[in-house]
C-alpha cells in the first residue's frame, strides 16, 4: 500500500472527492476506501467543494481539473483556496486530469500542488502519489503545524533553517519563507528570497519579486516585472491580477478593468476575480458588464467565505437603476440573511439600510430619506470608512434632484471629500460614486485640491525651517477633517524635526492616536481588492515584532 505513514494513519484520514462524472466518482471513492481511507465525502461541483472545504477539515482532497458543461475548474479552486488561506497547509491536494499538457503541469507546480494524476489511473498509482505527498507532509510536519496554528514567526524560523541548509524540500520552504516575510511586512527580505528562487524562471517566483516591490511602494519597477511575465506568458491570470492592482493605484482605471477582466476570463471559476472585475466595472460606469459579473459571482458561491456582501449591494444598485424592484428586493433579502449570520457586523449594519433606501426610492422617495439621513449622520463616526462613504454618496446620487436638499447634500459631500481625499485614486472612486449628482463632482475635486494645497503649504513651511508651524497646520486640518494623509504628515514632520518642534512627541502621538481611532485601515479601493475580511466584514490585522536581518545569507 505504499509508505509507512499510510499504513499507520490512513484509516484516520478524511478525504474529499470532487468529480463531476458519477461513475468515475464511484470508482475513485472505491479506490480511496481500498487504500484504507477512513472517511470519503463526495461532491460533483467546484462550488459545493469550496463550501465544504470552508466548513470541514480534510486531510486529502482529490479533485478533477476539468468539469463538463462548466467553466469552473479544479485549478481555479486550488489557486483561490491557496491564495486566500482557506486550505490548511497539512492537507494533501491531488489533481486529476484527462491530459497533462506542459502548461497544466506548470500551473500545477506553481500552485504548490501535491500530486498530479492523469486519467485513467490505477489504484496503485493513486497509492504512490498519496504516499509521496503524505510523506512530504510528515517531513515538514513541524512547519505545517506552526502554520496551521497561526505561529507565523515559528514557521518562518523553521522553514528558513531548512531553506538555508538545502535540506529536503528546500525549494518549497524557500517559497514559504518569501511569502511569510511579505505577511510580516518585510518586503525587502522577501524580495531577496523571491529573486533567488526566480533564477529558475518560475512565473510564481518572478511575480513574487513584483509583489515584494509593490509592498515596498516600488510600483514602477513592479509594473516592469509584471509586464515581463506577461510578455512571456500572456495567459498568467496572476500577472493580470497584479497588473490590475498597480493600475488602480496609478488611477488608470480603464486599463485596470481590462486586466481584471482578463484575469476573470482566464479563470472563470474564480469567485474573487469575478467579484473584483465586477466591482471595478461598477465604478467605471460599465453597468451591464458589472451586473453580469457580479451576478455570476452569486452563482459561484454566495454562501462562500470568499463572497463579499458588497457585491449584493452593488447588484441592488444596478437593479434599481434598471427599475427592477423585484431584483432590489431579492438583494435586500440576501443582505438580511447575511446580517442574521453576522449580527455584530457594523458593515452589514450599513448595507441593509442602504438596500432599504434603494427599495424605497423605487416607490416613495420621502420614505427613503429617513434611513438615508441616518446613514449620512455616521459620516463623522470613527468607524465610517471609505466603503461607507461610497455607499452614502451613491445613494444620494440616486435621490431625484427635486427631493435632494442642496445645502444638506453638498455639506455632506464636502465632509466626506475632506476626510477621504488622501490620494488621487481614492478621489476618483468618490467621484465615480457621486457621478449622478453634478454638484457633488466639483465638491470632491475641490476637496482633493484643498488637501493637496494644505500638504504643499506644510512642506513649504518645513523647507523654510518652520517645521513646528507645518506640523501644527497639518494637525489642526487633519483633526478637523479626520484626513489620514494630513495626520500622517503631521506625525512624520514632528518626529523628523523633533529638535525644533515644541512637544514633538506629544504632537506626533496625538496625530497617531487620531489616525488609529478615526482612519480605518483600508487596503482595497471600492471592493476591488480583498482586505482580509470575512463576509461579515471583520478586519484581520497582523501585529509583528522587528526581526533581525537573516535573509541576506540565504
Amino acid at each position: 500500500m505504499g509508505g509507512a505513514l499510510m499504513d499507520r494513519e490512513i484509516h484516520l484520514a478524511r478525504a474529499l472527492l470532487v468529480e463531476g462524472n458519477p461513475l468515475m466518482r464511484s470508482v475513485a471513492a472505491g479506490q480511496l476506501r481500498n487504500l484504507g481511507v477512513g472517511h470519503v465525502s463526495q461532491v460533483s461541483r467546484v462550488k459545493d467543494a469550496r463550501l465544504l472545504i470552508e466548513r470541514e477539515p480534510f486531510d486529502i482532497i482529490v479533485c478533477n481539473r476539468e468539469f463538463e458543461d462548466s467553466d469552473e475548474s479544479g485549478q481555479d479552486l486550488l489557486d483561490e483556496l491557496r491564495r486566500e488561506g482557506q486550505l490548511p497547509y497539512s492537507t494533501v491536494f491531488l489533481m486529476v486530469t484527462a491530459q497533462a499538457s506542459y502548461h497544466q503541469v506548470v500551473e500545477a507546480a506553481e500552485a504548490a500542488l501535491d500530486g498530479f494524476l492523469v486519467r485513467p489511473y490505477t489504484g496503485a498509482l493513486l497509492s504512490q502519489r498519496l504516499t509521496e505527498a503524505r510523506n512530504r507532509k510528515r517531513e515538514l510536519d513541524d512547519i505545517l503545524r506552526a502554520l496551521d496554528g497561526g505561529q507565523t514567526e515559528a514557521a518562518l524560523a523553521l522553514a528558513l533553517r531548512r531553506f538555508q541548509g538545502k535540506m529536503p524540500y528546500a525549494a518549497w520552504c524557500g517559497r514559504l519563507v518569501a511569502e511569510l516575510l511579505l505577511r510580516l511586512d518585510r518586503p525587502g527580505d522577501s524580495r531577496l528570497v523571491f529573486e533567488k528562487l526566480a533564477k529558475g524562471g518560475a512565473t510564481w517566483a518572478r511575480l513574487g519579486v513584483a509583489r515584494a516591490m509593490m509592498a515596498a511602494g516600488d510600483n514602477g519597477n513592479a509594473r516592469k516585472a509584471i509586464q515581463a511575465v506577461l510578455t512571456d506568458d500572456a495567459g498568467s491570470a496572476d500577472a493580470h491580477d497584479l497588473m490590475g492592482r498597480i493600475l488602480v493605484e496609478q488611477c488608470d482605471f480603464d486599463s485596470a478593468l481590462n486586466e481584471y477582466r482578463e484575469a476573470a476570463t482566464i479563470t472563470p471559476g474564480c469567485l474573487l476575480r469575478t467579484q473584483h472585475a465586477g466591482a471595478l466595472a461598477f465604478y467605471q460606469g460599465q453597468s451591464a458588464e458589472s451586473l453580469k459579473l457580479l451576478e455570476r459571482s452569486l452563482g459561484l458561491g454566495v454562501q462562500s467565505k470568499l463572497f463579499d456582501a458588497l457585491s449584493l449591494l452593488m447588484i441592488a444598485v444596478l437593479r434599481h437603476d434598471l427599475g427592477d424592484k423585484a431584483g432590489v428586493a431579492s438583494m435586500r433579502e440576501h443582505l438580511r440573511r447575511y446580517q442574521e449570520r453576522f449580527p455584530e457586523s457594523r458593515r452589514l449594519g450599513r448595507f441593509c439600510p442602504a438596500a432599504d433606501v434603494l427599495a424605497a426610492l423605487g416607490s416613495d422617495t420621502e420614505q427613503a430619506m429617513e434611513p438615508l439621513r441616518a446613514l449620512s449622520a455616521q459620516a463623522g463616526a470613527s468607524d465610517f470608512d471609505l466603503e461607507a462613504a461610497n455607499t452614502v454618496l451613491l445613494l444620494w446620487a440616486r435621490v431625484p434632484a427635486t427631493h435632494r436638499p442642496a445645502l444638506e447634500h453638498e455639506s455632506l459631500v464636502e465632509r466626506i471629500g475632506m476626510r477621504f481625499c488622501v490620494s488621487k485614486a481614492i478621489a476618483e472612486v468618490l467621484v465615480a460614486s457621486a457621478r449622478r449628482a453634478d454638484p457633488a463632482l466639483s465638491i470632491v475635486r475641490r476637496c482633493q485640491a484643498r488637501v493637496a494645497s494644505l500638504a504643499e503649504q506644510a512642506m513649504e513651511l518645513s523647507l523654510k525651517g518652520n517645521a513646528a508651524a507645518a506640523a501644527q497646520l497639518l494637525l489642526e486640518a487633519g483633526e478637523k477633517a479626520l484626513n489620514a494623509k494630513l495626520l500622517e504628515m503631521a506625525s512624520l514632520i514632528a518626529r523628523r524635526h523633533g529638535d525644533t518642534v515644541p512637544d514633538a512627541d506629544a504632537l506626533a502621538q496625538r496625530a497617531s492616536a487620531l489616525m488609529a481611532r478615526n482612519c480605518q485601515a483600508v487596503n482595497h479601493i471600492a471592493g476591488i481588492q480583498r482586505s482580509g475580511r470575512s463576509p461579515g466584514g471583520l478586519q484581520l490585522r497582523v501585529r509583528v515584532q522587528e526581526q533581525p536581518d537573516v535573509i541576506a545569507t540565504a
